[in-house]
């Protein structure tokens, strides 16, 4: 298995581990963007945020609340972004779902989830919401 993150959830490769349950690791990145980013991300190998099912999301996302609390209390950050890369196109580095949960302190420098992309005016696509409306329909949600 070449996945890194499945050879640390198999513990053939190390990590500074925070929290491990049976379906969720959280550990610091390897290569952090602020002291304290984390990385959540599910045990069993699943490549992209909308492969997960409802429940991996759910805990991912659990886990994620209380690793945030606990680098807020550790560090005393004022905040946190989190988020997804979901795919090469948007810089997912490793092909196995990861949520980055980094911590955030005035003056750091760092943008908001606003600045990925630069901004443009673009406009309000109720067409779009009608689309995708029918697609959650289709799929049972």
């Amino acid at each position: 298995m070449s996945c890194p993150f499945c050879r640390i959830a198999q513990g053939e490769l190390s990590a500074h581990l925070v929290y491990e349950d049976d379906q969720v690791l959280a550990f610091l990145d390897a290569v952090p963007m602020a002291p304290g980013h984390t990385l959540v991300v599910p045990k069993a190998h699943v490549e992209r945020f909308t492969e997960l099912s409802p429940d991996q999301a759910g805990r991912l996302f659990v886990v994620a609340v209380k690793v945030g609390k606990a680098l807020q209390e550790v560090l005393g950050a004022a905040g946190l972004t989190v988020g997804v890369n979901d795919g090469r196109v948007a810089g997912q580095g490793v092909p196995h779902v990861h949520l980055h949960v980094i911590p955030r302190f005035p003056g750091d420098g760092g943008g908001s989830l606003h600045s990925v992309l630069p901004y443009r005016k673009l406009r309000v696509a109720p067409e779009l919401a009608a689309q995708v409306r029918a697609s959650l329909i289709a799929q049972g949600s």
